[in-house]
């Protein structure tokens, strides 16, 4: 079976490049032209024909189906299909902002997680997706809009940090100078709350920064919202994004969807600013987006009203997300995996 070179960095291609008695120099040749997208290694013009021969015999190029592409028409963002070499396919969204393009991509083909409001879970669980696919989101992307991506973040199908190992393989590869060259400042990585691996993340000082979906600040709404809070309650959560926040010195935001009648009173919104209270933390609100199988619908105005005027009062620092590609299903929680049929339909 072939091995996948676009997730090795250029030091794995140099150490195969090497032991078949080429020069160490080719390997980033190789990782500049897998980084430009090409398709195939005969594309690699300045390698010659007997080793792109070899790499081919050892090696496989990454590279996405484009099964659908969506254009809002009130904002632009754009919506992907991206189809899997094994019939599985995710969704990811380049939106546009003011300093530059942001794309939102997906970590795993399907979620384990099962938050209430959220599309992700809501086709099953297939795999994760590896380092080259999460970069191929990117890379594609990029190549698609004609236009740099300046920023990334993790927030689409998946939980990233349920996929720990090929993330952070990811990270080394979107970051490395000789590819896409994307600060770690301008990467995001969310999570709802696998603790164990904020601890991991914050031995590994990647000045990232890091998104935690909150969406409520008690144990008994947050178990009703999300599962992981039967493992994790609220309190253990914050006092491991205490630790990330004091070993690596970059601030935790803290995603909170504003659902109707379930999170949105006074009340909750005067213990979350309580429990948040000197952490350096921000609060990212968001009007809650429609997901079809989910009862669950965005707190009107005054609500959302009452619950920022009550955080404003208590001090808390928060702004209120701007909803982009709601037309398309492209926002927050509404990305999700599908299945290609061999006809071509979708489910």
């Amino acid at each position: 079976m072939k091995k996948d070179i676009k997730s090795m960095l250029p030091s794995e291609i140099s150490e195969y490049i090497e032991s078949i008695g080429e020069k160490s120099y080719r390997a980033e040749q190789v990782f500049r032209w897998l980084h430009k997208g090409v398709p195939a290694f005969s594309d690699m013009t300045n390698i010659s024909e007997p080793l792109r021969r070899k790499l081919d015999d050892v090696f496989y190029i990454s590279k996405p189906e484009m099964l659908e592409k969506q254009t809002s028409k009130s904002d632009g963002t754009v919506k992907y299909l991206w189809g899997l070499d094994d019939g599985n396919s995710v969704e990811s969204a380049v939106m546009e902002y003011d300093h530059g393009l942001t794309v939102c991509i997906s970590t795993q083909a399907g979620c384990k997680m099962g938050c209430a409001f959220c599309a992700s879970a809501m086709g099953g669980f297939a795999r994760n997706l590896k380092p080259s696919e999460m970069l191929d989101q990117v890379l594609f992307s990029q190549l698609d809009s004609g236009r740099r991506i300046s920023n990334v973040v993790a927030m689409g199908i998946g939980e990233p940090l349920d996929n720990f190992d090929n993330v952070m393989v990811f990270l080394s590869l979107i970051n490395h100078p000789l590819g896409l060259n994307i600060g770690a400042r301008h990467i995001t990585i969310s999570t709802c709350g696998v603790i164990e691996n904020i601890d991991k993340l914050a031995l590994n000082d990647i000045q990232l920064s890091l998104a935690v979906s909150l969406h409520a600040p008690d144990d008994e709404t947050r178990t009703k919202l999300m599962p992981i809070n039967k493992a994790y309650g609220v309190d253990e959560l914050l006092r491991a994004c205490k630790r990330y926040f004091e070993a690596t010195g970059r601030r935790v935001t803290y995603e909170y969807a504003l659902i109707d009648g379930v999170n949105d009173t006074p009340e909750h919104a005067q213990s979350l600013a309580s429990k948040l209270k000197n952490t350096g933390s921000h609060i990212n609100l968001i009007l809650l987006n429609d997901v079809p199988e989910s009862e669950l619908r965005a707190s009107p105005q005054e609500s959302v009203k009452r619950f920022t005027e009550t955080l404003r009062q208590k001090g808390a620092n928060f702004t209120v997300r701007r909803k982009l590609g709601g037309d398309i299903e492209a926002s927050c929680g509404q990305l999700r995996r599908r299945r290609i049929q061999g006809t071509g339909d979708r489910e």
